[in-house]
Formats: structure tokens, C-alpha cells, sequence
């Protein structure tokens, strides 16, 4: 996502607010149950509707890069050098006029676009976002730039979910997650893969699981599926031959390609932290020409002998899979595709880097299987099953979606015996990745932009302050629902809290002030029991293990909060207040 100026913000943030804006209508508790439980009704609806829009658009964008593909590039196996040349260029002209004067805001991939919409500007994406997105990303792709469909299909999806969204005049909790429904439908449908889909806008957009976002992200992603495999047919991306693992020792060549496929995705990464920003600092006159000469350079590595690395490169995943190439080529058709992609994305032609990022990651598997196989023949090598392992590495270790990774090898391949070598492998890629690029790719293109956005990676690794963190030990006296006024009396004269504790029947905890207890004292009801007087007034109680930010919804109106054990709630494990609290968090900016 580009740096908008200060006028474009201030238009989406007021078209976002008029968008989201509801009617001030005083309604009964009953009236706002009832209205909120059937709108969760109609969004569930709704989402199967986005799935469907979605998976259309998603057919036609499919359909209109083959169209440009074949018609700029031609329809013969072997490519015409002139083409080569002259398409990604001429393309890249018309792509940069296009977005500079009409769809500024089609430029990236899409992700953080999308998230934004989330988290800034109350669920709105302008529709004019989608139609940029679909002329000027077909036409990049189609005229062979290194650059993917997924990325903006998955905007292409929330765009039209926002749009939805507007028309049926949702309120602003909907609106805002809107987008990302949309998102998980558009990416399954480029994908057709609705389980990564999903995992992907939970784990990198979305951030939380909850049972109504999780209902409707499914929904609109399997209903996209089901439009897109009606009209394209059920079949996967790629051929998957036979993967299987013979020997555990195997795994450790697995390990191997993680640590490999890790620091190709911290080069591929650093190369676009550090050119983009370099790109966008040029005279402005040179954005007319940027998208041009990436085009020009990718059409001269075409014409040295690198033609695979123009478009997604679909079909040449397929052929190194079935060992079409031989693993030095291989591993030079990685180092080729990981230049492309930095050309095409950092002049800022809109396009993803999904298809670039599986690319990379099956020639270099592949070529990483290939070499050890020549060290070592008495490995065992597929070139199928190591190029899908690379792919997950590299989502992994690029990408930085550790889970979508593995589901997503997982359910392309359809075979769940490769699940340890995905694991294995995706795990080192991980790790590898996050200590030499502390930040995320994606956290990377945000900052760039002027943005702050929750950073998903970086709330998963945050350290979480539980209750246990700020309660004190329970070493005042605590009394039972059957003591009396007086024995509370007696207690806080020896002692000198202002309040205790109070077990009372069934379970439940109370407590009494010493300002109450004089009280009760002074009005001569000293023998009355305490559970009598506390029936109705029952203290909630937190456990160790819960959030400190669980406490902040009780210590502002008890003044000693008990901490009970989950095994026996009538044990006492401490208590807490809202000094304990505060007082925690003060010491844990500290640190």
C-alpha cells in the first residue's frame, strides 16, 4: 500500500464515517438483543453472497490474464523475442498511468490495503479500488511481470464486500469485519484452497478467532470455491505426483532445506525493505517510468534464457515437480524469479507475491532435493515432494504465516504423510526468518507506508501479563458464610486490611468492609451472619492463569478481588487489587 496524500485520507476517513454511520434510536434491551441477533443471521447471509460475487470476479480475473497473456505474449510454447521485450514494457507504461491518474490506491498487493480497511477506515474500500485492481494487476500479470493473482484477487474479494457492506447498511462492528470476509473468499477462489484462505485472514489480518467471524469467513470462502471450481473445474493449481517419506533420516535433509529456504526469504525480504522505499523517494516524473523498465529488465532475463519468470509461473512449478529440471537450473531459476519479483513490486506495479513466493520456494526445494541427492545418492529424492516443502518454507519464512503454511502444502498435495517434513522444515524457515528479519514482511510495507497497524506476528510473540503477575498472597484471615458480625470485628481489629473475605454457600465469595462491619456493629446486629447479609452482593473471583486485563473489569468497584484455584474454587490462591494492578503494569512499561 502506497502513501496516500493528506486530502485522499481525509476522503476515505469521512466517505468511512458516512458509510458507517446508523441512526440514533433509543431501543429497549430486548429490542437491541433481538435486532443484534438477527443481524448476525443476515451477516452470516450475507457472507455466502460475498463468496459468490467473489468467486465471479475471481473467475474473470482469471480469464482476463490468460486473455492479455495470450494476446501480448502469444499462444506458442515458444515465446517471440519481441514480445518478450516489448510487452512487459508497454504494458508497464500503461500500468503507471493508469494508477498515477485514475487508481492510485491499486498499487501493492492488496493485504495491507485490506487491513487498513479493517482497522482505519471502519470496514470502507472504495469501489473504484476493485476495477483498478483488476485491469491494471491482469494487465501486469498477463504482459508477464513477476507478480502473482492472489494477492489482489483477496483485495478484489473485500472490496466487493465493503461494497455490499455500504448498500445494506450494516453497523459499524460488521462493517469492519466485512472486508476481511470478502478477503477470504477472494484468496480461496484464486487459491482453491479455502481452509489456507481462511487460516491466512484469521492468522494475518483478522488476528482473533471468534465463533461469528469464523462462521463467516468459512462461509464466504467455501461458497467462492464452489462458484470458481463450477466454471474452472475442481482441479488443483498443480499435478501433485507421489510424495511419500521413507526413512526418518530423511528428515534431517528436510532441516536442511528450512534453514536454506529461511535465509532466501530473509534476502527476498531485505531486497524489498530496502529498494521500495528508494524507488518511492525518486522524482515523482520517474513513477511513469519505474513499472516500465522492471518490465524491460524481466524481459531481458526472459530473452537470456529465463522465460519462467515472467507471470505467476504456474505450469513451471508443475514441470519442477515432475522433475523437468535439472537442480543447477533449478536453483538459478529461484535466484532469477526472487530478482523479477523485486523488480516488478518495488516500482510499484500492482500485482501479489503469493505465486512469486510459491515459485521460489519449489525450484528451490527442488534444487536443494536435487543436491543432496548428488552428495548422497543413496537419498531418497522426489522432486514433487521437496518442491512442496519449499513452497511451505518459503510462505513460512517470507510470508511469515506459520500455520497457513503447513495447511496450505497440506491441502494442495492432498497427502497428509508430508506433514513432518512441512513441520520440519517450515519451523526452521520460521525461526530462521524472525531472528535475522525481526519484522514481518507486510509489518514492513505498512511502516513504509506511514501506517500503524497491529502488527499479528508481533501480538502472537508479546508477553501477557496473567493475574497471577499482580496478586498478592492470601495472608489475611478469611471467614465462612456461617461467622458473624462480631467475628468480622475481631478480625480487622487484629489486623489492618479494610476488608475480608467472605466464603459463602455454594461457592461464591463475598466480602465486607470495616466501615460496614462498624456500621452493622453500631446498629446492634453483631450476631447476624455474614452469608445473610452478603446473599445478594457475590464478588466475582478471577484464577492465576487469566489475563491481568480480566481484573480491570472488577477491581474498580470491589476493592479486594479473590483468586481461587480452578480445581476447587473455595481455595484461595490470593487476591487482588486495583493498586496490585496498576501497579503491575507501571513496573511492566518499565521493563
Amino acid at each position: 500500500m502506497d502513501s496516500l496524500s493528506d486530502s485522499q485520507t481525509a476522503s476515505i476517513v469521512e466517505d468511512a464515517k458516512n458509510a458507517s454511520a446508523t441512526p440514533d434510536v433509543n431501543l429497549s434491551p430486548a429490542s437491541v438483543l433481538r435486532s443484534i441477533f438477527r443481524e448476525e443471521r443476515f451477516f452470516l447471509i450475507l457472507s455466502v453472497f460475498i463468496g459468490i460475487f467473489s468467486g465471479l470476479a475471481v473467475v474473470c480475473f482469471r480469464f482476463l490474464i490468460d486473455w492479455f497473456r495470450i494476446y501480448l505474449l502469444g499462444s506458442g510454447a515458444v515465446l517471440s523475442p519481441w514480445r518478450i521485450i516489448l510487452a512487459p514494457t508497454l504494458a508497464g507504461l500503461v500500468i503507471a498511468v493508469l494508477v498515477i491518474h485514475f487508481f492510485p490506491q491499486s498499487r501493492g498487493s492488496g493485504v495491507n490495503q485490506t487491513k487498513a480497511a479493517l482497522y482505519i477506515y471502519n470496514g470502507y474500500l472504495p469501489l473504484r479500488t476493485a476495477i483498478g485492481k483488476f485491469f491494471t494487476a491482469s494487465l501486469a500479470i498477463g504482459s508477464g511481470h513477476s507478480l502473482g493473482p492472489e494477492d489482489p484477487s483477496l483485495q478484489i474479494g473485500a472490496t466487493l464486500a465493503s461494497a455490499l457492506g455500504q448498500r445494506m447498511r450494516l453497523s459499524r462492528d460488521r462493517m469492519r469485519l466485512i472486508a476481511p470476509v470478502g478477503a477470504a473468499a477472494g484468496l480461496a477462489a484464486a487459491f482453491n484452497a479455502p481452509i489456507s484462505a481462511v487460516l491466512f485472514v484469521i492468522e494475518e489480518v483478522i488476528g482473533r478467532w471468534t465463533a461469528g467471524i469464523l462462521g463467516s469467513v468459512v462461509l464466504s470462502a467455501v461458497s467462492s470455491v464452489v462458484v470458481m471450481r463450477w466454471f474452472l473445474g475442481s482441479e488443483s493449481l498443480f499435478r501433485i505426483p507421489p510424495v511419500e517419506l521413507r526413512r526418518p533420516s530423511e528428515l534431517i535433509a528436510y532441516a536442511i532445506l528450512g534453514i536454506i529456504g529461511g535465509l532466501a526469504s530473509v534476502a527476498f525480504a531485505s531486497g524489498i525493505g530496502s529498494l521500495r522505499p528508494r524507488c518511492k523517494a525518486l522524482p515523482q516524473w520517474t513513477q511513469y517510468f519505474q513499472p516500465a523498465i522492471a518490465g524491460l529488465l524481466i524481459g531481458v532475463i526472459a530473452l537470456l534464457g529465463g522465460p519462467q519468470v515472467m507471470g505467476a509461473g504456474y505450469e513451471y512449478i508443475d514441470e519442477a515437480m515432475h522433475g523437468q529440471f535439472t537442480w543447477q537450473f533449478l536453483a538459478i531459476l529461484a535466484g532469477l524469479k526472487i530478482i523479477a519479483t523485486l523488480l516488478s513490486f518495488v516500482s510499484g506495479t500492482p500485482g501479489g507475491m503469493f505465486a512469486p513466493t510459491l515459485f521460489i520456494g519449489a525450484m528451490l526445494g527442488a534444487a536443494v532435493g536435487g543436491a543432496e541427492h548428488a552428495l548422497l545418492p543413496h537419498l531418497h529424492w522426489s522432486p514433487g515432494t521437496y518442491a512442496l516443502v519449499g513452497m511451505g518454507v518459503l510462505f513460512a519464512g517470507f510470508l511469515r504465516a506459520p500455520m497457513t503454511s503447513v495447511f496450505m502444502v497440506l491441502e494442495v498435495s492432498g497427502n497428509y504423510t508430508i506433514i513432518v517434513p512441512v513441520i520440519i522444515a517450515n519451523t526452521f524457515a520460521y525461526v530462521i526468518s524472525r531472528a535475522l528479519q525481526p519484522a514481518a514482511i507486510f509489518d514492513v510495507l505498512t511502516r513504509q507506508d506511514g501506517l500503524e497497524l497491529p502488527s499479528m506476528e508481533e501480538q502472537r510473540e508479546e508477553n501477557i501479563l496473567r493475574v497471577e503477575d499482580a496478586m498478592q498472597p492470601a495472608s489475611a484471615p478469611v471467614l465462612n458464610h456461617d461467622d458473624s458480625v462480631e467475628k468480622a470485628a475481631r478480625v480487622l481489629k487484629k489486623g489492618k486490611q479494610n476488608v475480608v473475605l467472605v466464603r459463602l454457600q455454594p461457592g461464591g465469595w463475598g466480602g465486607i468492609t470495616r466501615e460496614k462491619v462498624e456500621n452493622l456493629v453500631r446498629q446492634g446486629k453483631s450476631s447476624e451472619l455474614l452469608g445473610i447479609l452478603l446473599e445478594d452482593q457475590h464478588i466475582p473471583s478471577l484464577h492465576p492463569d487469566q489475563p491481568l486485563d480480566m481484573a480491570l473489569r472488577y477491581v474498580d468497584r470491589w476493592p479486594l478481588v479473590p483468586v481461587v484455584n480452578r480445581a476447587n474454587l473455595r481455595k484461595l490462591e490470593g487476591v487482588i487489587s486495583q493498586r496490585d494492578v496498576l501497579e503491575r503494569y507501571r513496573d511492566f512499561g518499565g521493563e
